[in-house]
């Protein structure tokens, strides 16, 4: 994605990696969009906090992220005890798993990395192929955006109004996003559409990160409050309603994404709008076979009990808007039955979601 800082114009990735300081790049999240830094991790730990954390997010962004953080991980090992390695590996694999539970992203994408690695026959061996396999990853994630593009780019007409939902943009994975990818490819062909974007409270990801996004790619495109979305369907102003995904059960058509998409697929399925889902396979969990089994990721109650902004001073600071003797829940996630779904945008096409089960092995199934 293209970034235009104080008049320059240049290409970032959401999420890269220095082989010679052994630290993964990230696009620092939470500052956007007043502040755009890239900071470095210094080891698998850090990295694995910088998930949970939010520096990092976005279904996709994590799953890179934890593949550069497994094998920065195993490229701190230091001697040649293949034994002591895959203890040590074991360890870098199950704290980065933990960081965000919800999305099957890092753990498919760390799974692509141990069994490239399995080939290795050294420690050294192994070291090398964990990163290239780690590079193989994000250069994937970055190809089925560009092919989610190409297929989801028909679903747009001239002159429609789309809805999306929090961030399912470039910043949520390593390049061009799922649910912005076929707006950035109805774009390049000439089509003329407007954007409302959710600003998906509690963390404000839709007012922030996607308005950013859109901002910097000069797609019309207007923030509305969460509770907004159902008004304007009632009077005809969405034609069609396109998110992202942390989850997607191959076995069911069920998706797991941030809180408040349930509610819009009820609203849109009450109003007739077609509703669309776009994933890389990397989303698509095989083996789950309920929705009611995705953990649900319970975050702090500060994030629903006060906002993050910036102050007259410039500085990142935290204001606590609701009442002081109350508390919150926070649930992060929230699940959408399959029938409530128009259609999967993917990599190899769109499908309803009756038929990602039966065309598993075209969305990359692994027995």
């Amino acid at each position: 994605m293209n970034v235009t800082l104080r008049g320059r114009t240049e290409h970032f990735r959401t999420v890269a990696f220095d082989a010679q300081k052994n630290s993964v790049l990230l696009i620092e999240q939470r500052l956007l969009p007043h502040e755009f830094k890239i900071i470095g991790t210094k080891d698998f730990r850090e990295t694995a906090r910088a998930i949970s954390d939010m520096i990092v997010r976005g279904a996709g962004a994590i799953g890179a992220t934890a593949a550069y953080g497994l094998a920065q991980g195993a490229r701190a090992f230091r001697g040649g005890d293949l034994k002591k390695f895959s203890a040590h590996v074991d360890l870098v694999f199950k704290t980065l798993a933990a960081a965000r539970p919800t999305a099957v992203d890092p753990v498919n994408a760390m799974n692509d990395v141990r069994r490239e690695m399995a080939c290795g026959e050294t420690v050294a061996e192994k070291q090398s192929l964990a990163l290239a396999a780690a590079e193989e990853f994000a250069n994937e994630d970055a190809r089925h955006c560009e092919e989610i593009g190409r297929h989801g780019a028909k679903l747009i007409r001239n002159g429609m109004k789309i809805l999306t939902h929090c961030n399912a943009g470039w910043l949520a994975f390593v390049d061009t996003g799922s649910a912005t990818a076929p707006m950035y490819a109805a774009q390049a062909q000439g089509k003329n559409f407007h954007v409302f974007c959710d600003e998906t409270r509690p963390r404000s990801q839709g007012a922030t990160l996607t308005a950013w996004e859109l901002a910097q790619q000069k797609i019309s495109h207007q923030i509305i409050a969460d509770n907004a979305a159902g008004h304007l369907m009632q009077r005809g102003e969405i034609d069609l309603v396109i998110v992202g995904s942390d989850r997607v059960l191959g076995r069911t058509g069920e998706v797991a994404n941030k809180i408040g998409t349930y509610t819009k697929a009820v609203l849109a399925a009450r109003h007739k709008i077609p509703f669309y889902v776009a994933i890389p396979c990397s989303t698509i969990d095989w083996k789950m076979k309920r929705g009611d089994d995705i953990p649900i990721e319970e975050r702090h109650e500060n994030e629903v009990l006060g906002a993050w902004g910036i102050n007259t001073r410039g500085q990142r600071e935290y204001l606590r808007v609701a009442n002081p003797t109350s508390s919150a829940r926070n649930p992060g996630f929230d699940v959408t039955p399959a029938e409530l779904i128009t259609g999967i945008i993917t990599p190899a096409g769109i499908f309803k979601t009756s038929e990602v089960w039966k065309r598993r092995r075209k969305l990359g199934f692994v027995d």
